[in-house]
């Protein structure tokens, strides 16, 4: 008589994948939110939403590492979540004259390094080659969300705090900066494999 063998649980819902996929979610709810700029409510909410989808960012690969719950599903929606949710966030800003001007420039710098770096992996892919996550990397990526998490606020957070969207902007040209240190050491690192490529 054959054993009956416990089943096995689904990798596509640990609960680090879970995780990842609050922060899919939570997009198009932020995009919806943001269409109303200057309703506070609206806003409180929206900075609500996106601070958990940023907490989210930090937590899925602690789970997902501390618990084993790695995943091929998970490592390729990570990086996609994340893209979104700061993409999504930067156009709705400009959209609603959060970020005008000069300031511009520092959301499209951040934009076309994201698409740049998602190029860049995707070739190296194929070419079974890993380009690990630079110390330097996390910090863009920390104060990136920190300066967006201040623009999301917007009005509402004016109001408890002056000068919210001009420390938001300012930390904003410093993701920037950091995006350009990253996107290059991307870039050299692409450059040299697509050169050594005998094929």
């Amino acid at each position: 008589m054959n054993a009956v063998l416990p089943r096995r649980r689904s990798q596509a819902w640990t609960l680090a994948n879970c995780l990842t996929y609050g922060r899919l979610v939570a997009v198009p709810v932020l995009a919806g939110l943001l269409f109303w700029p200057d309703e506070v409510g609206a806003r409180a909410a929206a900075l609500a939403i996106f601070a958990l989808a940023a907490i989210t960012d930090y937590l899925d690969g602690y789970v997902a590492r501390t618990y084993a719950q790695s995943s091929a599903l998970g490592r390729m929606l990570d990086p996609i979540a994340d893209k979104l949710l700061v993409a999504a966030c930067l156009l709705m800003l400009a959209a609603d004259a959060t970020i005008t001007g000069l300031n511009l420039w520092a959301a499209i710098v951040i934009l076309c390094r994201e698409v740049l770096v998602s190029g860049l992996r995707e070739y190296l892919a194929e070419l079974k080659v890993s380009v690990p996550v630079s110390r330097i990397a996390k910090w863009k990526t920390t104060v990136q969300l920190v300066a967006i998490g201040f623009l999301v606020a917007g009005p509402a957070g004016e109001i408890i705090l002056p000068g919210t969207v001009e420390i938001g902007l300012g930390l904003l040209w410093i993701a920037a900066a950091l995006t350009l240190w990253t996107g290059w050491d991307y870039m050299r690192a692409g450059i040299k494999h697509v050169i050594d490529d005998p094929r």
